[in-house]
């Protein structure tokens, strides 16, 4: 029987909603989700309707002329640009996640769990990776297959599995001297079937919790290559991508600026709330 019972994560999940600043967190970052997907619905403005009825384009905010949060300097809705900018990012973060996960995950148990000369060549696979350029590498995948919402998050958890790996495998090395993995082992079950049942439910708790470090790192990572005008592109945007227009325009359009900045820093913001959250919740001194 290994310790991934079901009693343990129900007691976490009772610690986390005793955290307030987390249960705080994930209140907000629920209903930014939800003005982000209602946002374009109930406006009259689509993401690339231009409004030339005003003078000058670039609008500042105000409920009479229906644009909350103003005009880009392109007559379009800001409010609904940073809805679908804040849907895009993280669609982005959370693809690029799972991508990053499941490889780091399946690397990590694997290797930690082999051990010995398997685990040597895993492992020194990730120390060369990790000696290559992690932006330089994806910036020439994006220019070399083209410039894609698919290419972006696959590139990024392509290569952001490797601190995963190693957190997983450590891990996996320390399971792999406990009881419940030699029964395992005694009773002749495939080394895929232990690592599958008995290594990967047990290293859950950790790989959560650093799945929320990860899609701010994913976030910010993505906003850096769209303000370097690699990532989403037109007709889509990014919070990224907004923050690079705004800051073109900082001085005389500041709402521009100031509106995707606070929606990216609020998530930013939430999501670390949570990690902490979590991290606490899952802590086995607290068991």
């Amino acid at each position: 029987m290994t310790d991934a019972s079901p009693g343990i994560y129900a007691a976490a999940w009772r610690r986390l909603g005793r955290n307030r600043a987390a249960v705080a967190a994930l209140v907000a970052l629920a209903v930014l989700v939800v003005v982000s997907m209602a946002g374009p619905v109930v406006s009259s403005f689509s993401i690339d309707h231009v409004d030339w009825s005003l003078s000058p384009l670039a609008s500042p905010p105000g409920l009479a002329n229906g644009h909350w949060l103003g005009t880009d300097g392109n007559g379009r809705d800001l409010f609904v640009r940073v809805c679908a900018g804040t849907q895009v990012s993280l669609l982005v973060a959370l693809l690029a996640t799972a991508v990053s996960l499941l490889i780091g995950v399946a690397w990590g148990a694997t290797a930690g769990y082999l051990g010995g000369r398997v685990d040597g060549w895993m492992m020194r696979v990730v120390d060369v990776l990790y000696a290559l350029p992690y932006m330089f590498f994806v910036i020439i995948l994006t220019v070399v297959f083209g410039r894609s919402l698919l290419l972006i998050f696959l590139a990024i958890g392509a290569v952001g599995w490797l601190t995963m790996a190693r957190i997983v495998r450590g891990q996996s090395l320390a399971l792999r001297q406990q009881a419940f993995v030699d029964a395992a082992i005694t009773l002749g079950l495939p080394a895929r079937r232990i690592i599958a049942r008995h290594i990967v439910p047990n290293v859950i708790g950790t790989v959560v919790v650093y799945a929320t470090l990860t899609v701010p790192q994913v976030i910010l990572f993505e906003s850096f290559l769209s303000f370097l005008g690699l990532g989403v592109q037109e007709p889509l945007t990014s919070l990224g991508r907004l923050v690079a227009e705004g800051a073109l325009e900082m001085e005389a359009a500041p709402w521009q600026l100031l509106a995707p900045s606070a929606a990216l820093a609020l998530i930013l913001l939430c999501l670390n709330f949570v990690g902490d959250g979590l991290r606490d919740a899952l802590d086995p001194r607290q068991r």
